[in-house]
């Protein structure tokens, strides 16, 4: 597994430099640890609030073991694409070794901003084929993908096929797994690897709910609304 090189602790993402007022930055460096700031930006993602994560970010300390943390370089990774600061997010995602089970998230992140500045250049939408050629132009790199061949092309009854199947057994047998394949018209190693992403997804959320205490998220909710007055 490669080396993650340090994310720089002036710039937080999204086109942000942390120039936090002293109190603030004082008080998340003397409270939070790394987890339960990695967990604030973890709740703050998962429910959407794009402001109030880049905010939190903004006001963080310069202190490597927090901006280090790969919850926290995701946050910045998901602030600089939904502000449009393409540029920052494909160099926040060449420089940190991210793990499996983020790979999917930021796979999509990293193609999705490579269609729109296609799409914006040619001041139309991609179809399947200007697609592919965007994935040939910009392939992922090694930092979110594992080096397997990736299927873009799977047909939404088959992904309804394979989420139907998780829901009631998600460790397929060998026997099943070639079934499924033969029902989705996929091949056994795509199969295989959609249920194992599907697992490693599920297994990081349950992960993040159940580290995330109360306390946590309400604390860093109240140190935004300081922020925001």
């Amino acid at each position: 597994m490669l080396e993650s090189n340090p994310i720089p602790t002036t710039t937080i993402g999204g086109g942000f430099t942390n120039i936090n007022t002293p109190s603030t930055s004082n008080i998340i460096g003397n409270i939070f640890t790394s987890e339960q700031v990695a967990c604030v930006c973890e709740v703050l993602q998962q429910s959407n609030d794009i402001q109030r994560l880049g905010d939190f970010l903004w006001t963080l300390p310069t202190y490597e073991h927090f901006h280090n943390h790969e919850s926290v370089v995701k946050a910045k990774a998901v602030v600089a694409f939904r502000r449009g600061n393409y540029r920052e997010l494909y160099n926040i995602l060449e420089r940190y070794q991210f793990a499996p089970c983020s790979h999917s998230q930021l796979q999509q992140l990293w193609l999705q901003a490579h269609y729109n500045e296609a799409e914006k250049l040619r001041g139309r939408p991609l179809g399947a084929v200007g697609k592919y050629r965007v994935r040939r132009k910009f392939p992922l790199p090694r930092t979110i993908w594992d080096g397997e061949e990736t299927s873009y092309c799977f047909k939404e009854k088959s992904r309804n096929i394979l989420r139907d199947w998780y829901l009631h057994n998600p460790y397929p047998s060998p026997r099943e797994k070639r079934e499924l394949a033969e029902a989705t018209t996929l091949t056994t190693t795509q199969v295989s690897n959609w249920f194992k992403n599907r697992r490693q997804r599920d297994r990081a959320s349950e992960t993040n709910d159940s580290s995330c205490q109360l306390y946590e998220l309400e604390y860093g909710i109240q140190l935004l609304s300081m922020h925001d007055t």
